[in-house]
């Protein structure tokens, strides 16, 4: 099932930064991590997703979270608002008949009669209109249903970390919008708490997971990361090759061609009453 929606820009995210992805289908395809093992587990037992459970996710990207729930049996429509990407995302889940992609902006979307036992946004809630997002997947959710949240802060798994630190001079140097007194927020300075989901009042428990994945990067593997981010494709052309060839240039020289670096992934699951 495909539909097509033109993409806009409102006010409450930057248009350019949410469409950015787009022109870099390939590249977020091959550069993009899968998430944690542990995050998928946690995700279909908090949720209580057996097979045969249908779901929707928002903003299915190129299939890194779709993948792995069709793996076992979820019956999956994925949206993503950007063609190219969807195309790789059609591609990345052909081998399952129980998944459906549809091209479309969630928040603009005419959602089908039918409701969801769960819905799932990996990486990409925070694209969503705030005014109407929690309200809208509540009421595409089956009584007692399950929304979950993933939320994904890059580099910020360890509080003091060299390669963050001398790091920045590749910002200052060419990031337009650099703030000399930013600092990578490290797992301390990040809420434990969601609280648009609990002040909401839609849901009768909120449950959280908090996960830590380290990885080993290579100068290109992990320029290439950084170059599937909104904020360095925000970049014009020159600012954004000068500042992945100094970060490539860095790893290469100071750090010996390789860097570990610390991902932090927050899962919120949000119930539903079943009354």
């Amino acid at each position: 099932m495909r539909t097509r929606v033109p993409s806009s820009g409102r006010g409450h995210r930057p248009a350019r930064w949410a469409e950015s992805f787009d022109e870099v289908a390939d590249l977020y395809a091959a550069a993009r991590p899968a998430y944690p093992e542990a995050l998928v587990v946690d995700l279909l037992a908090l949720a209580d997703l057996r097979r045969g459970c249908r779901g929707l996710e928002i903003g299915a990207g190129t299939g890194q979270l779709t993948v792995p729930l069709a793996q076992r049996g979820v019956h999956l429509v994925a949206i993503e608002r950007g063609r190219h990407l969807a195309r790789l995302l059609e591609k990345s889940v052909a081998q399952f008949g129980h998944v459906s992609t549809v091209v479309a902006d969630f928040d603009e979307w005419q959602a089908p009669a039918e409701s969801f036992d769960f819905i799932v946004a990996a990486t990409a809630f925070h694209w969503l209109d705030p005014s109407t997002r929690v309200s809208k997947c509540v009421e595409l959710l089956r009584p007692g249903g399950a929304l979950a949240i993933v939320d994904t802060h890059w580099a910020s798994g360890e509080k003091d970390n060299l390669f963050r630190r001398v790091g920045q001079s590749c910002y200052a140097r060419w990031d337009p919008t650099f703030d000399p007194d930013f600092r990578p927020p490290g797992p301390d300075d990040l809420p434990r708490r969601n609280e648009e989901l609990e002040a909401s009042g839609l849901f009768d428990e909120v449950t959280h997971r908090r996960y830590v994945c380290r990885r080993t990067y290579s100068a290109r593997s992990y320029c290439d990361l950084l170059g599937t981010f909104s904020n360095v494709l925000a970049f014009d052309l020159r600012a954004r090759e000068g500042f992945l060839a100094c970060l490539f240039e860095l790893i290469e020289e100071q750090f010996a061609g390789s860097i570990v670096v610390a991902d932090v992934y927050d899962l919120w699951l949000a119930r539903t009453s079943a009354g």
